[in-house]
Parts: C-alpha cells; structure tokens; sequence
C-alpha cells in the first residue's frame, strides 16, 4: 500500500471542526509565490497550480523512470495547501485582489533539490510546461491552532471566528508574521464537490501569551 499522509497523520489532515492546539513538525513541501485573486482563471494562482501537479506526479511516479531517488518510497500526493496573507492588513481576505500567497504540495522527506529540478526538466520536455518559478521548501510551522472549515471558502471568516475566541480563551495570542501565516489545507475538489460540502483545514499560529 502506498504511504498516505492523510491516514497517518489525521491529527495534521483531518481535524475536528472544534478548534485544538496542534505542534506542526518540520515538512518539505514543492511551492510556488505569487499574488492575485485566485478565482482569476487566467491568474497567477491558476498557473502556480499547473506547475505544483505536474511537479508533484513526476516525483511520485520516477520510479518507473530511470531516476532514481535514495530512500523513495510510493506514496499518496498529499493535498494542496495555501499560505495567504495581504501587504496592509493581517487577516482581511475581503479583497482577493490585495491577496499573497504561497500555493505548496507537501512532499517526502527523501526529495532534494536535485530531485525537483529533475521533474521540473521532465515536465518541459514532456509537457512544455516552464515550472522554473517552483521551488522546494522546508517548512517548520510550530504551534498552531487549527480547525475544519466545512463550507464554501467564502464562508471561512464564521470558522475563523471560533478559532480566534478558542485562541483567546485558551491563554494564546496570534502569532503572524513574515515567517508565519494563515494556512489552509484543501481537502475536497471544488470541481467535484458542491460548496457546502468542501473541506478546508483553517490553521492559524499562535504563541503562549506572556
């Protein structure tokens, strides 16, 4: 069976839609930055997605190549995740135009640079598709407070405002930064699922309040 990361670390894919703590350990993810509405079908957001699939499915599937990769195992392509943030104002997502953001695909822990450049060159020569602008990261995230968001993503701000209650209550503070932003983790299709219905993990880091 190949490894599914969803399976194994439901504390991190699956939580409940009551908000918890959760201490996010170091993951390598394949990312692309850009800025821009990401409902614009022919935006930067949309572009960043052509190159993370393609990326992503060509080191899940080198095995079958003559590349090799030390210590590769087969494995499920995890989700699609989003660090989001605006240059004005933490938090305001009224106006997607202002948005930034970082559109990522975690990836195993064996995948090096040398890797991704590897399935980058495989994707132009096979799908003449320049994926120069991806690149690989390493991302410690620390401690964070997350939740499902079960809905349209119009109608995060409803869960968001639980998460910041619990926050509150809970003895922490908000702890965005350069470094440290709202994350959202893209569990349903919204091509193959009805809006009401969509999954979104909500992730927001915090720190203990002095």
């Amino acid at each position: 069976m190949a490894f599914d990361y969803k399976k194994e670390y439901k504390a991190l894919y699956m939580p409940e839609s009551t908000p918890a703590v959760v201490d996010v350990p170091v993951m390598k993810f394949i990312a692309v930055n850009g800025a821009g509405n990401p409902n614009d079908p022919n935006g930067e957001y949309q572009k960043a997605l052509g190159m993370l699939y393609p990326v992503a499915y060509a080191i899940k599937m080198s095995y079958k190549t003559d590349y090799h990769i030390d210590g590769f195992f087969e494995y499920v392509v995890p989700p699609l995740e989003g660090l989001w943030w605006t240059d004005n104002a933490i938090g305001d997502f009224t106006h997607k135009s202002a948005f930034k953001w970082t559109a990522m695909i975690r990836v195993p822990d064996f995948v090096d640079n040398n890797d991704v450049e590897w399935a980058k060159a495989e994707v132009l020569k096979k799908k003449r598709l320049d994926c120069s602008a991806l690149f690989l990261m390493t991302f410690e995230e620390g401690l964070c407070v997350q939740s499902m968001h079960i809905g349209a993503y119009d109608t995060e701000p409803a869960t968001l405002a639980v998460i910041d209650r619990f926050i509150k209550t809970g003895g922490y503070i908000k702890d965005i930064n350069s470094s440290r932003r709202h994350h959202e983790i893209y569990l349903s299709d919204p091509r193959k699922t009805s809006p009401d219905k969509m999954k979104t993990v909500l992730r927001i880091p915090i720190a203990k309040h002095e």
